[in-house]
């Protein structure tokens, strides 16, 4: 099992010219969390945006939503 240690004796031995590659590489695969948020609260200011419809017309909108969805990603593209 790799540990930090066994990583940072590797990044030792990495030329001095190519630490700007390692360290765009190593903030690549962070997860960026300020990021998340902003997706996140996007994703909530849409909370409550169907309180209006009662539930038969939303539960067709969902249906429709569904089939429009299937529709649109399932079918043969020929290029």
């Amino acid at each position: 099992m790799l540990t930090i240690n066994t990583i940072l004796e590797e990044i030792k031995d990495i030329p001095l010219h190519r630490l700007d590659e390692v360290y765009e590489f190593i903030h690549a695969l962070k997860i960026n969390t300020q990021s998340s948020e902003e997706k996140r609260k996007k994703i909530l200011a849409f909370g409550g945006a169907f309180n209006d419809m009662n539930n038969d017309n939303f539960e067709d909108f969902v249906k429709e939503n569904n089939k429009t969805r299937a529709n649109t990603f399932n079918r043969n593209i020929d290029i």
